[in-house]
């Protein structure tokens, strides 16, 4: 039985999904990137120009072994993203993978803040990055919520068909 809150949560898992690849994806072409943003560096807020140009020449100067890690960080969001097809499928049975899924999206906000400075990240970046991980908590919680409440709904059944079997006795 496909109730509205399985179909709710379909729908926002798979745009879950599609965002968590799109965002992986992202770092594969990363020096064709930093070109696009040097090249159209006006667009731009000023306070923006310094730090994409550091990053440009950081990324050019970087040895394509050391590149080679940000197509597994692109990876890893493909990989992390196919574990929620199991939310997709049976999302009571799979809620531990939202839960694991809010744990990783609350850790972003330390590992920024931490590792940020120590790589003399700019701390405006260090909140885009943050934001990310409260971005990725609204539609996990709003999973969690729509679980929690078929698991009531499942529980009241359960409990009525055990009453109703009682009764017949």
């Amino acid at each position: 039985m496909k109730t509205s809150e399985i179909k709710s949560i379909r729908r926002v898992v798979v745009v879950f999904i599609s965002l968590l690849v799109l965002s992986g994806v992202t770092a594969f072409p990363l020096i064709t990137e930093v070109n696009w943003m040097k090249a159209h560096i006006d667009v731009f807020p000023t306070f923006f120009h310094q730090w994409i140009m550091n990053v440009y020449e950081a990324v050019h100067q970087t040895p394509s072994i050391v590149l080679y890690g940000t197509d597994w960080l692109a990876f890893a969001h493909i990989i992390i993203a196919l574990f929620f097809i199991g939310v997709y499928q049976n999302p009571v049975r799979n809620k531990f993978i939202v839960d694991v899924g809010i744990m990783a999206c609350v850790l972003v906000f330390p590992l920024a803040l931490i590792f940020g400075p120590i790589r003399d990240i700019p701390f405006y970046h260090q909140i885009i990055d943050c934001c990310f991980g409260a971005l990725g908590l609204i539609p996990l919680f709003y999973i969690k919520q729509k679980i929690k409440a078929i698991e009531k709904r499942s529980a009241y059944y359960e409990f009525e068909s055990y009453r109703q079997d009682l009764i017949a006795l």
